[in-house]
This record gives structure tokens, C-alpha cells and sequence, in this order.
């Protein structure tokens, strides 16, 4: 008995290490997104689109809701290589810098998009997030998005003018495949996305415009939308009874967390 309990001692920290070994890591991308603002003790901080920020501008609650189900949140402040991709299942890429946003942006060059693109033929779950192309550079992104049957466009559909008028940016009903439990969305002022070869529509407006789409690559898969809106501005209750963002989060997370090809 004695024997058996202290085996079982012994084993135990094996366990633990698998289990940790295995859990899946989400990155998210701080290179192309890099801006930066004054903080309250007068330092130069990141913020916007970032894990760490726990304002509406923030993703802290989806990472939250990541790490929830077992995966492991991180970001990358280089550009993408093969080998600093190697142990990240999701990478994540939201609104990338224009001149506007960045003294000294970081575009999305040649070199990014044959790196990343043989991650994501090798196995990795690529997300792109744009936004409307007042707020997001798109030209260079689009380099990157082309490679998988997609292209943002230079426009901006379910504008909203006011917090009176969420019902412009509704859509309904989200796509079944993806997002299992919310049956109602919420986007604002995003960018349409045209579609060839690979690539499948996934959400779309009352008149019909491509909010978000799905394309196989290899032994990966790819997932855009044409805005950041998982942040926590519109995760957090403050949209109107029956819109559903907070569960299309938690939705989002289990689908890409659920096709990760190990």
C-alpha cells in the first residue's frame, strides 16, 4: 500500500506537466498592431486590442475566456517567422497600424505572408480582424488575406451613427457552423470581404455584404472578419438585451480551440 502511494506521489507531477504541456496557445499579434499611449504615471504604455488592456478597448475578456477552456494566451511583438510560430495553435492578427495610429508602422511585407502562410499550411488556425479603412491599413494586409481567397474592402458596412441605433449594426442569424449558441450579433462600422476560390462566407448583413468568412489552407484553417468586434466594449453587457457577443466570443474560442490540428 505504502508502495503504491508513494508511485503515485512520484507520478503526479508527470501528469501535471502533461496536461500543462498540452495546453493549446493562442497569440496574439502586437507587431503589426503597436500603438501606444500616455498612461496615468506619464509612461508610454501599449494598449488597444491587446490581452492586457482591461478598458473597451481591450481583449482581456476573450483571453479570459480562452485560457477558460484551457489554453494559454500570448503575443508576439516581432514580426512572424516559422520559428517563432512554432508552438502557437491560433495566431491572431487585429487591425494592423496605419501612419495615423504609429509614428513607424510595421506593414505586412512579402516575407510575412510566406511565413505565415506555411504556418497555417503546416496546421496553424490564422485569424484576421480588419476594421473600416479609415481606422485600419488594408492594402498590405490584403497581401496576406489574398493568399487564402480573401480581400477586405475599401468600404464600410452596418454603420452605426449612435448608441440609439445598434439595430443598423444586428446581424442575424450568425453562422451555425462557427458561433453554436448566439443567435444574435453586434458589428459596427466594419469593411465588406470579397470572396474567390478556398474561401466560404460565414456571417453576412441584411443586404448580403461578407462580414466574416472561413478558408481551408493545407492542414489549416483561416478565419476573417471585417472588424475587431470581440472587444471588450461589446463583450462587456453594454449592447441591448437579445444581442448576443458575449456568447459569440465564448463560441469563437471553442470552434478555433476545437479544430486546432495537432
Amino acid at each position: 500500500m505504502i508502495k503504491q502511494i508513494i508511485t503515485g506521489i512520484l507520478v503526479l507531477p508527470f501528469v501535471f506537466a502533461a496536461n500543462a504541456s498540452s495546453a493549446q496557445t493562442v497569440t496574439l499579434d502586437y507587431f503589426f498592431n503597436h500603438e501606444t499611449r500616455v498612461g496615468k504615471n506619464g509612461r508610454t504604455e501599449r494598449y488597444h486590442y491587446t490581452w492586457e488592456d482591461q478598458g473597451n478597448t481591450g481583449f482581456s475578456k476573450w483571453g479570459g475566456l480562452f485560457k477558460r477552456r484551457g489554453a494559454k494566451i500570448d503575443s508576439l511583438a516581432s514580426a512572424p517567422t516559422l520559428r517563432n510560430l512554432k508552438g502557437t495553435e491560433i495566431y491572431i492578427i487585429v487591425d494592423p497600424d496605419t501612419k495615423k495610429e504609429s509614428v513607424k508602422p510595421n506593414y505586412v511585407e512579402p516575407a510575412h505572408v510566406e511565413s505565415i502562410s506555411k504556418w497555417v499550411k503546416a496546421g496553424g488556425i490564422l485569424v484576421l480582424m480588419a476594421n473600416d479603412s479609415a481606422n485600419t491599413e488594408l492594402s498590405r494586409f490584403n497581401t496576406l488575406a489574398a493568399k487564402f481567397g480573401m480581400h477586405f474592402n475599401n468600404d464600410m458596412q452596418a454603420y452605426v451613427v449612435d448608441d440609439n441605433h445598434f439595430e443598423d449594426g444586428a446581424i442575424v442569424p450568425p453562422n451555425k457552423q462557427v458561433l453554436t449558441t448566439a443567435k444574435k450579433l453586434f458589428m459596427k462600422d466594419a469593411c465588406s470581404i470579397s470572396l474567390t476560390g478556398i474561401a466560404k462566407p460565414l456571417l453576412k448583413t441584411a443586404n448580403w455584404a461578407i462580414l466574416a468568412a472561413l478558408a481551408k489552407y493545407g492542414k489549416g484553417t483561416v478565419i476573417a472578419v471585417g472588424d475587431p468586434w470581440l472587444y471588450n466594449e461589446y463583450v462587456n453587457g453594454r449592447l441591448p438585451a437579445g444581442f448576443d457577443n458575449d456568447k459569440a466570443a465564448d463560441d469563437l474560442a471553442a470552434y478555433l480551440l476545437k479544430i486546432v490540428n495537432r
